[in-house]
């Protein structure tokens, strides 16, 4: 299969899932009956997609996987080896949604380096495109923090391509990061508190990331995150045409699992959209587990449910996220997580988006006060629990006041 045949299948599979049943399977079957060979392994893709039952979910995944990685080794990368600017093109990262990323290194002997090259996707070569694509460029050009992953370059290739480099970032999604390393809570709200910090950093120059995930969030081997991918950034202010052409291109774009309700609901963005989807990044830190039910099995019940029902506390998720602990390591967790971090993580996640930390700075701040056994803003003013907060921080100097009485 020829790298235009590869491509055409992907797009042909994509147009195929956004129809209805009757007419999707009209637009199949006129394909097997023009192209046969085509037709089928657009089929095949499809049939297994379309599998849905818990008990064959494992299956369709491989026989998806099976086919994409047979056509992907039939189809020689011809990204490889080419030369963009100052930089050559060694392997393939990942591809999808703007473009496609690649590993590159200095073409011009000049010193050595490696970088994150990114290329936007031929398909979406259209201004509004474009534009969107260079706004990204100028996104991170103004960003500069220690834990955002840092503009090097940036042109268009012969072909009229868009491309940008960016500083490599040789790490793990944070969500694997901290399972790797065996982080206690302590140490994953301190690391979460670091990603607010880069967020906050954003918001403070008018740049809102929409698209904050664990595959966004790199961790590097010193554990300093590094927040990527502004693709889908919208700048609250801004009067440059480029900047609106790309929120008017990004304006639905989103990951279910992370989209707050707004952006499900197709409404205007704000701060508060990333302050609900770091949210769900540290129910998911903290428990392995989504805010909502199990149950919830396909990407429209998720939409549904970030728009209707309310995430459990991240206490009552442990057992299901941890089976492999034992009945005391499973009780130990949930006491930690019962109380504080269950209506902080609440907070955050609130329908409504002035119901919920105002900045990351001060969903940080909370967590900070519970680290510091503080009271935390999300508890409320109850007398009872202040002091109890208090006790707790004072316990020695409390012990010797009774032991004076």
């Amino acid at each position: 299969m020829s790298t235009d045949d590869w491509n055409r299948l992907q797009d042909c599979f994509a147009a195929a899932l956004a129809l209805e049943p009757q007419a999707r399977e009209r637009y199949v079957a006129d394909l097997e009956r023009a192209e046969p060979e085509f037709g089928a392994r657009l089929r095949q893709l499809l049939a297994a997609d379309a599998a849905s039952d818990a008990a064959s979910d494992a299956a369709a995944r491989a026989a998806v996987d099976a086919c994409v990685e047979s056509l992907a080794r039939e189809t020689p990368d011809p990204w490889i080896g080419r030369v963009l600017g100052d930089w050559k093109i060694l392997r393939r990262l990942a591809g999808g949604g703007m473009g496609a990323v690649f590993i590159a290194e200095r073409a011009d002997a000049q010193f050595s380096q490696t970088v994150a090259l990114k290329v936007m996707a031929a398909q979406l070569v259209d201004p509004a495109a474009v534009a969107r694509f260079r706004a990204e460029r100028q996104i991170l050009a103004s960003l500069n923090h220690p834990y955002i992953a840092k503009l090097v370059d940036g042109g268009t290739g012969p072909d009229g391509l868009p491309y940008l480099v960016m500083e490599y970032v040789d790490g793990a999604p944070i969500d694997d990061y901290c399972e790797r390393h065996g982080l206690d809570v302590p140490a994953r709200l301190r690391l979460f508190r670091k990603v607010c910090e880069a967020v906050d950093y954003a918001h403070r120059r008018l740049v809102v990331h929409r698209d904050l995930k664990p595959s966004n969030i790199l961790v590097d081997a010193e554990g300093a995150p590094r927040l990527l991918d502004f693709g889908i950034a919208k700048l609250l202010e801004g009067n440059d045409a480029a900047m609106s052409a790309m929120t008017r291109a990004g304006g639905s774009a989103l990951t279910p699992e992370y989209a707050s309700p707004e952006q499900v609901r197709g409404e205007p963005v704000s701060v508060a959209t990333d302050v609900y989807s770091l949210g769900v990044l540290l129910f998911r830190l903290l428990t392995g587990q989504s805010p909502y039910a199990r149950s919830v099995a396909t990407p429209a019940e998720y939409l549904r449910a970030i728009v209707t029902d309310d995430p459990r506390r991240p206490s009552t998720a442990v057992p299901e996220a941890a089976p492999a602990l034992d009945a005391s390591a499973t009780a130990r967790l949930r006491r930690q997580l019962a109380g504080d971090l269950d209506n902080i993580v609440l907070k955050a996640l609130q329908k409504a988006p002035e119901r919920r930390y105002a900045t990351a700075s001060a969903f940080a701040a909370d967590i900070g006060r519970h680290l510091d056994h503080e009271p935390v803003e999300a508890r409320g003013d109850a007398l009872g629990y202040r002091v109890a907060k208090f006790v707790r921080r004072h316990r020695a100097a409390v012990l010797l006041s009774r032991r004076c009485w």
